[in-house]
């Protein structure tokens, strides 16, 4: 049995998409009034250098339910996001790429699955149309979210999401230039769900995420949401005293008891101080990472500035 929710806002994070994001909305402007009484959908332009902000201005004007927000600069795909959870006016929210990849049929099944009383549900690809290096860096990011979301819910996150708007109350103070949207929200609920959902091959422009820029991105969200890698410094210090430990005491009983046994000279020595040397400086660049982010919250830089938006428009009735 369809249920159909009372309000959507549908999210979509842009950036050089100048020749795919009219198809996107052209399929939500089918799609959304058989969902719902009230929807509207915001386009977040990321400060990219093509001409997607001038399709995001037709579009707005071209549909009543459409509209748009120009970022400063680029901040990155989780903070456009932000912007526009935090302006979305209806009781749920979805977030979707603009890359025509999230079919937007399947919204209907996010949706049912949410009111079955979970607070977050992810659209988890079949089979994600990614590079062998690309699906490692992914698998890399949804490893480091297994801290704040358990392994079974990580392993199922996605940038195809529906949750309840008010989630956005838990994370409304939140100031910081890392974001993830995904374990801000684990800040407000533990009901997570998934289903399957295809995943449609890009046909049009090509992915702006690297193999670099998702590690960039898991490494900054375990450092920005976790004190996991300084309890990771303080147990490989605890292990290299340790190690230190048993060999000293080894070497002063083969003196002492006559063992057989020649400590080895310069290179014995040299690998040790290697050793204890590297684990050290591990754990500094792990402390200097954290103070680092507290020198960013500091400077107090914004998460995202927008520069322009479209004229507010009225709500679409179904």
């Amino acid at each position: 049995m369809v249920i159909t929710m009372p309000s959507v806002s549908v999210v979509i994070p842009v950036y050089h998409s100048e020749n795919s994001i009219a198809l996107v909305v052209e399929e939500l402007a089918r799609e959304l009034p058989k969902l719902a009484d009230r929807y509207e959908v915001l386009l977040v332009e990321d400060g990219g250098a093509d001409n997607s902000w001038p399709v995001i201005q037709t579009l707005s004007a071209q549909y009543a339910f459409v509209r748009g927000f120009k970022l400063m600069r680029n901040f990155g795909q989780h903070n456009a996001l932000l912007c526009g959870i935090r302006a979305a006016r209806h009781k749920i929210t979805v977030t979707m790429d603009d890359d025509l990849q999230h079919p937007t049929a399947c919204i209907r099944e996010l949706l049912d699955k949410l009111a079955e009383g979970y607070d977050v549900v992810y659209g988890t690809p079949e089979k994600e149309r990614h590079g062998p290096l690309r699906n490692i860096a992914s698998w890399t990011t949804k490893l480091a979210l297994q801290g704040a979301m358990g392994a079974e819910t990580a392993r199922k996150v996605s940038a195809f999401r529906a949750f309840r708007t008010e989630l956005r109350e838990s994370f409304e103070h939140f100031r910081g230039p890392l974001v993830n949207i995904d374990v801000l929200l684990t800040w407000g609920t533990t009901s997570f769900a998934a289903i399957t959902t295809p995943h449609t091959p890009r046909t049009i422009g090509k992915s702006t995420y690297t193999f670099g820029k998702l590690l960039n991105h898991a490494f900054n969200m375990i450092t920005g949401f976790s004190t996991l890698p300084l309890r990771f410094a303080s147990a490989l210090g605890l292990l290299m005293t340790a190690f230190g430990s048993v060999i000293l005491i080894y070497i002063i009983l083969s003196q002492l008891f006559a063992f057989r046994f020649e400590v080895p000279g310069f290179t014995f020595t040299v690998s040790l101080i290697a050793i204890f040397a590297g684990a050290q400086m591990f754990a500094l660049g792990i402390i200097g990472e954290y103070l680092a982010r507290m020198h960013l919250r500091i400077m107090d830089r914004p998460m995202y500035v927008v520069k322009e938006a479209t004229e507010e428009a009225e709500d679409e009735p179904k």
